[in-house]
């Protein structure tokens, strides 16, 4: 990663050192992801500076719409500024975007933050078995990439009232007639394995919408290791509520289902990593990178 500085915590703490400590222990633990973990320290040591950092190239950015209204002579419009969060599967993805959000909230109450997931722009199951790629859900073409586009471009036009589809990993579909409502904050989080890809048969990008990048990075065989825990995890959940997805791998043997689960990565959440999310990191502007324990080690900021 030559386009890249690199950091270790102990030296990017010293960008923005702060006495401040904006979450307690328990706010932390709701924050979380399922199974996933982070420490009040990666909130000092990383996050802290990492929002100053956003929050800088947002007022940037802030500027640049005005100059740009009046060269144009034309009204300023509130354009949401986005941030997008992107990685392979249980990598911590949604950890950080939740974290942000209430970071954003805190520091900058003056700016109206929201969150969403790029998972609401996947095809139902049903339309994914009538098109034949079940199989391929969380490959690019399992997206109404129209769809998130459209969102995109309404979003940066300043609409109000923009819908984005719920999608619940309770049942695993697209949550029929639920939308989250968009309704022009300051700040938009986009989090998802797709935030940074190239949409095939899209003459327009994702990443030309966002405004930062942040990419959670890993070795795929930790990754596969925080995946399958995190599957075990989750059958211990599923089993009383038969509505739960994860509830058919109760009826086989813990051997069985393990099994199942890492067939699944090997065939489906691999792949997708090597071949769709990984080429897409070196587009981040910051790169958040996680060693064993999802122990934050090294973060990397681009150069240019």
């Amino acid at each position: 990663m030559n386009n890249f500085y690199s950091y270790d915590k102990a030296t990017w703490e010293q960008f923005y050192p702060t006495n401040l400590n904006p979450i307690t222990l328990a706010d932390l633990e709701n924050l979380k992801a399922f199974n996933d973990k982070v420490s009040l320290d990666d909130v000092t040591k990383v996050y802290m500076p990492l929002v100053h950092l956003i929050s800088e190239a947002m007022e940037s950015y802030r500027q640049w719409q005005d100059k740009k209204s009046d060269f144009l002579h034309r009204e300023a419009v509130k354009v949401p500024f986005i941030v997008g969060i992107s990685g392979s599967v249980a990598v911590g993805k949604s950890t950080t975007a939740r974290l942000l959000k209430y970071l954003f909230d805190y520091l900058l109450p003056n700016r109206k933050t929201q969150l969403i997931t790029t998972d609401g722009f996947l095809y139902s199951t049903a339309e994914l078995k009538a098109k034949g790629i079940l199989e391929r859900k969380g490959f690019p073409e399992s997206y109404d990439m129209g769809a998130l586009i459209n969102f995109l471009v309404q979003v940066k036009e300043g609409k109000s009232g923009v819908k984005a589809p719920v999608y619940s990993h309770q049942v695993y579909d697209i949550v029929p007639d639920d939308f989250q409502m968009i309704n022009n904050p300051d700040i938009l989080i986009i989090e998802g394995i797709n935030a940074l890809q190239i949409p095939e048969g899209q003459n327009i990008y994702i990443s030309d919408f966002t405004d930062f990048s942040i990419y959670i990075d890993a070795d795929a065989n930790l990754i596969e290791d925080w995946f399958l825990n995190r599957f075990q995890q989750l059958l211990k959940t599923a089993f009383k509520d038969p509505d739960n997805y994860f509830y058919r791998y109760t009826q086989y043997t813990d051997a069985e289902a393990l099994e199942m689960a890492r067939h699944t990565w090997d065939t489906i959440n691999l792949p997708n990593l090597n071949e769709y999310i990984l080429p897409t990191r070196d587009r981040a502007n910051v790169i958040i990178h996680k060693s064993q324990q999802h122990m934050i080690d090294q973060i990397y900021l681009r150069k240019y």
